[in-house]
């Protein structure tokens, strides 16, 4: 639902309470949205066109020895049950759970020597998400809030929006942190692939048209006519009615309905993303950056796989990415968006070289995976190696924050970008150093 807020407003001598529009919450936002709106309008003063992202976040650390760094030749104990298969790419195997992956790896780049630094959740979201080690004195923010203040809007829509919430926000993971909470993703947790899928803070409640929403508005504005006469404050009011107006025009605008109507979309091709949550995130990822956003993350969650890896990952965890992926970079090509669209795979960190007694593998904070496609990254470009068992890179290592160093570079914000703390002390965002194959 979406509800405009009741709000009680004071000065020296009395209070005044206006009523605004009964229409829900955009509480998605994460803030009052006055507040929100005032930092769209300065935000789009300095609007500019730039590379789009939608990152895959796989909460919990996905496996790379039983998806992308396979060790064939390595004992049981280390290599797991999934046999290797060839890719696209000559000399290059995957594991038999990502086929389509496999087939499709001319259409991304796999970085196989990226150091996580770190072994625990909840400062794998921060850090992953930020490019920055988590530091109680500075909450570093997250890319797509980096994005939302460097670049906002495009269009009617938030310029950052996180589908699902399988992000862990202990310790910051995944939130703007010293940006402020203007630019908090806007955060949609219901399910795309479900029949009767709403967007709350979006859609209005039932029962409750359009139509009625503008008479609300015409009321609101017969109300604030009699106000502004008796009201000692009158510059006030009209600025924020200024910002009302904008998150009214966000409600109602015709490319928020378009955006979130996946169910315009074809059968054929919503099958071929796949009829699950996460295929269906990644279908409406797609809708989101057509439709002006400029940042989206796509959540999904239960990748920590300390007991029965191998089963949860192949039943489970693994063919919904295996099949939407790829489908997703298909569909950006085909669209020609994948050229000004950064798409990513990350997660919290590799696993464990050796199977524990649980047939799992625990945290492994000296190597993993990651996955980049579009905006001029190589497709086919298998980077970097690790040792014989998978555990701790050999060859072009490349830690957390040169991936953030690349997304930046990337997405056309400065790698050496320095913004202030609320206090005012410069900070640095970015200590890395771009993945030099990649840029």
């Amino acid at each position: 639902m979406l509800n405009f807020l009741t709000r009680t407003m004071s000065d020296c001598e009395r209070q005044s309470r206006r009523s605004f529009l009964q229409v829900g919450s955009l509480a998605g936002l994460g803030l009052s949205l006055p507040s929100w709106m005032a930092a769209r309008a300065m935000a789009s003063e300095s609007t500019k066109p730039t590379t789009n992202c939608i990152l895959v976040w796989t909460r919990g650390g996905t496996s790379h020895h039983d998806t992308f760094d396979p060790k064939p030749e390595a004992p049981v104990s280390v290599k797991g049950e999934f046999s290797a298969i060839s890719t696209a790419v000559p000399g290059v195997q995957f594991t038999e759970i990502v086929p389509n992956m496999a087939k499709e790896l001319h259409r991304f780049a796999l970085l196989r020597s990226w150091n996580p630094q770190n072994g625990s959740h909840g400062m794998a979201d921060q850090f992953v998400m930020s490019g920055r080690k988590f530091n109680a004195a500075v909450a570093y923010p997250t890319y797509g809030s980096v994005v939302s203040h460097q670049h906002g809007f495009q269009s009617a829509l938030p310029p950052f929006v996180q589908l699902g919430e399988q992000v862990d926000n202990r310790f910051g993971g995944g939130t703007p942190g010293i940006l402020g909470l203007e630019h908090s993703p806007f955060t949609m947790n219901a399910d795309p692939n479900a029949k009767a899928f709403t967007v709350r803070d979006i859609t209005p409640p039932n029962g409750m048209s359009m139509d009625r929403v503008e008479r609300r508005k015409r009321m609101l504005a017969q109300v604030d006519d009699l106000q502004r006469q008796t009201d000692v404050q009158p510059s006030a009011f009209a600025a924020l009615d200024e910002h009302y107006k904008a998150a009214l025009n966000m409600i109602t605008a015709p490319e928020t309905k378009r955006a979130f109507d996946i169910q315009s979309e074809t059968d054929s091709l919503r099958d071929a993303y796949g009829r699950h949550r996460f295929g269906q995130s990644c279908l409406l990822a797609r809708r989101l950056i057509e439709s002006g956003v400029r940042f989206v993350t796509v959540t999904d969650g239960g990748w920590d796989t300390h007991q029965n890896n191998f089963k949860s990952l192949k039943t489970n965890r693994i063919p919904p990415v295996d099949q939407a992926l790829p489908q997703l970079l298909a569909d950006l090509e085909e669209r020609g968006l994948l050229d000004t669209t950064l798409v990513l795979w990350l997660t919290d960190f590799g696993r464990t070289p050796k199977i524990n007694s649980a047939s799992g593998r625990d945290h492994w904070a000296s190597s993993g995976f990651a996955i980049m496609a579009g905006a001029g990254i190589p497709g086919g470009s298998v980077l970097g190696a690790t040792d014989d068992e998978g555990g701790r890179p050999i060859r072009n290592e490349y830690t957390t924050a040169d991936i953030a160093a690349t997304i930046y570079h990337k997405l056309g914000i400065p790698t050496d970008l320095i913004v202030q703390s609320p206090d005012g002390r410069p900070v640095r965002l970015i200590e890395g150093e771009p993945i030099r194959e990649w840029t």
